[in-house]
C-alpha cells in the first residue's frame, strides 16, 4: 500500500522536528498505522534558512495554499501558529476534502466549534494531540483512556514558561534560607521575578513578549480545550478567567514554603451542579502533591474521575520532539482510520457533536476557594482586630494567621492569612474594606489555594 503523502504547514522547531520523527522511526510508524506516513509537501518563510531536519525529497514552497491545494496530498499538518491565516488555511484544506493535524492551541480555542463543525460537515478528522501540554499524551487520555468516568475536576501546570519562573524563584528563596540542595555552590540568592524573567528570555523559554506566558493566556487556551474534552462542552475561551504571575513575590513565594505550600500558574476547571469553573491564575497548593513538585519547564496534568480518582499525566510541554510526538501520535491515528476503519471515529470533543452540553461558565466571583492574604500593616495595636472583624463579617474563616517582626527601620508588618473556602465576591469584599483601612500600607495580595485532593 503507498504511503500517506502528507503536506506540512510550517517548518519551524516543531515544524523540523516532526520530519525528524517520522524519518527516524517511520519503519515502526508504518507498522502501528498499516501504512507508510512521509511529509511530500511543505511551506516555509524562508526556504534558505538552516533548519533542524533534512528536507530532501520534500516539495518545499513558501505559499502555504500550494500545499493545501496539492492532489497528493491526503492530511495537512499545521504548525505555523497564528490564528487567521492558520484558521483560513485549515478550512481551506477541509473544504478540499482533507484530514487535518495541529498543534495551534490558540486557533482550536478561539475558532475550534467552527472548524470542527466544518470537518464533521465534510466527513475529515482535525486531530490536536499536541495543542495541550507538548508531548504528555493529555488529550487522548481523557477522551479515550478516562471516557468511563465522570471527570470532576482538571488541573494542570501547562505553561513552561511560568513555572520555569516559579521554580527558579522558589530555589533562589530557598538558597538564601541555607536549606542544602536548593542551588549550586556560589549560586547568589536576591532574584525577583524581572531577573528571572530575563533569564527565562536568555534561554529561550520565553518570548521576547512575554504577555501570553506570565499573564495566563497561553495557559488559558489549553485549559479551554481540556475543558471542553472533560466535560463535553462547546470551546469557550471568551468565558475564561485569567491572571497571571507578575506580581508574585519572593516573600510570597518564601512564605508558600513556611506554610507548607508551593505557588505554581494552575490551570483549573470543575464540574459542579451550578456551572462549570474555567480558571487561570497563580495557585498555593500543599507541597505534598506531586503536582507541587513539578519544576521548570516540564508540565503536569491532575485530572480526577468519579471512577479512577486523580490521575497524573507529566512530561516536557514544548521542545521540537516532546511536540513532535504528539503531531506523529495524530498522524498515525488518522492513517489509521483511513486504512482500516474509517466510520469508528473518536468525537473531536470526546463526546458526540449533538450531545455537548451548554453548561454554563461560573464568574470568577462564584468560585468557591481558600485564600492567602498578605498583608502590610502598621505596628500598633488594634490593626489585627480591624482586619479579623472584617472577615468575620463576610463570613471568613481564618485557618492560620502568621504576623512578622518588623525591621528596625520599617514602621509597617508583613501579616500572612490563611483562610478557609468562601465564595470571592465576599473575598473581594473583604479586600475592599481591608484596604480602606488607615491602618493598611498597601494593596492587599491574594493567592488562591487549593488542595488538589479527591
Amino acid at each position: 500500500m503507498k504511503p500517506v503523502k502528507v503536506g506540512l504547514l510550517g517548518l519551524g522547531t516543531v515544524g523540523g522536528g516532526t520530519v525528524n520523527v517520522l524519518k527516524r522511526n517511520g519503519k515502526e510508524i508504518a507498522r502501528r498505522a498499516g501504512r507508510g506516513i512521509e511529509i511530500a509537501h511543505a511551506c516555509a518563510r524562508e526556504l534558505s534558512k538552516a533548519r533542524i531536519c533534512d528536507t530532501r525529497g520534500i516539495t518545499l514552497s513558501v505559499n502555504a495554499q500550494e500545499v493545501v491545494d496539492n492532489p497528493e496530498i491526503e492530511i495537512v499538518v499545521e504548525l505555523m501558529g497564528g490564528t487567521h491565516l492558520a484558521r483560513e488555511m485549515i478550512l481551506r484544506a477541509i473544504q478540499n476534502g482533507k484530514h487535518v493535524v495541529t498543534a495551534n492551541k490558540a486557533l482550536i480555542a478561539k475558532h475550534g466549534n467552527e472548524i470542527f463543525a466544518a470537518a464533521t460537515k465534510r466527513g475529515v478528522m482535525v486531530a490536536f494531540e499536541a495543542a495541550v501540554a507538548g508531548g504528555i499524551p493529555i488529550i487522548k487520555a481523557i477522551r479515550e483512556g478516562l471516557s468511563g468516568n465522570h471527570i470532576q475536576w482538571v488541573a494542570g501546570i501547562i505553561n513552561g514558561t511560568s513555572n520555569f519562573i516559579l521554580t527558579e524563584l522558589r530555589d533562589d528563596v530557598l538558597s538564601s534560607m541555607g536549606v542544602a540542595g536548593s542551588k549550586k555552590p556560589g549560586t547568589a540568592a536576591g532574584k525577583d521575578f524581572a531577573t528571572v524573567l530575563k533569564e527565562a528570555q536568555r534561554l529561550g523559554y520565553a518570548e521576547a513578549d512575554p504577555t501570553f506566558d506570565i499573564e495566563g493566556i497561553d495557559a488559558g487556551h489549553k485549559l479551554t480545550i481540556l475543558a471542553s474534552i472533560a466535560f463535553g462542552i462547546p470551546l469557550q475561551f471568551d468565558a475564561m478567567y485569567t491572571e497571571g504571575i507578575s506580581k508574585i513575590t519572593r516573600d510570597d513565594v518564601a512564605y508558600a514554603e513556611e506554610l507548607g505550600y508551593r505557588i505554581k500558574l494552575l490551570g483549573i476547571t470543575k464540574r459542579l451542579e451550578q456551572g462549570i469553573e474555567l480558571r487561570v491564575h497563580p495557585t498555593m497548593i500543599p507541597a505534598r502533591r506531586l503536582i507541587a513538585n513539578v519544576d521548570g519547564v516540564m508540565n503536569a496534568v491532575l485530572v480526577s474521575g468519579d471512577a479512577v480518582g486523580p490521575t497524573l499525566y507529566y512530561g516536557a510541554g514544548a521542545g521540537a520532539e516532546p511536540t513532535a510526538s504528539a503531531v506523529v501520535a495524530d498522524l498515525v491515528d488518522v492513517v489509521r482510520a483511513l486504512t482500516s476503519d474509517p466510520e469508528n471515529r473518536v468525537p473531536h470533543l470526546a463526546f458526540q457533536a449533538d450531545a455537548l452540553s451548554d453548561v454554563a461558565i461560573l464568574p470568577i466571583s462564584e468560585v468557591m476557594t481558600a485564600y492567602y492574604l498578605r498583608l502590610q500593616a502598621l505596628d500598633k495595636p488594634g490593626v489585627l482586630a480591624d482586619v479579623t472583624r472584617i472577615l468575620a463579617d463576610q463570613q471568613i474563616s481564618i485557618e492560620a494567621i502568621i504576623q512578622k517582626e518588623p525591621s528596625p527601620s520599617m514602621q509597617s508588618v508583613s501579616v500572612i492569612i490563611l483562610t478557609h473556602q468562601v465564595k470571592e465576591q465576599r473575598m473581594n469584599e473583604a479586600i475592599k474594606r481591608i484596604e480602606a483601612l488607615q491602618s493598611i500600607r498597601a494593596a492587599v495580595t491574594r493567592i488562591r489555594v487549593e488542595s488538589l485532593g479527591k
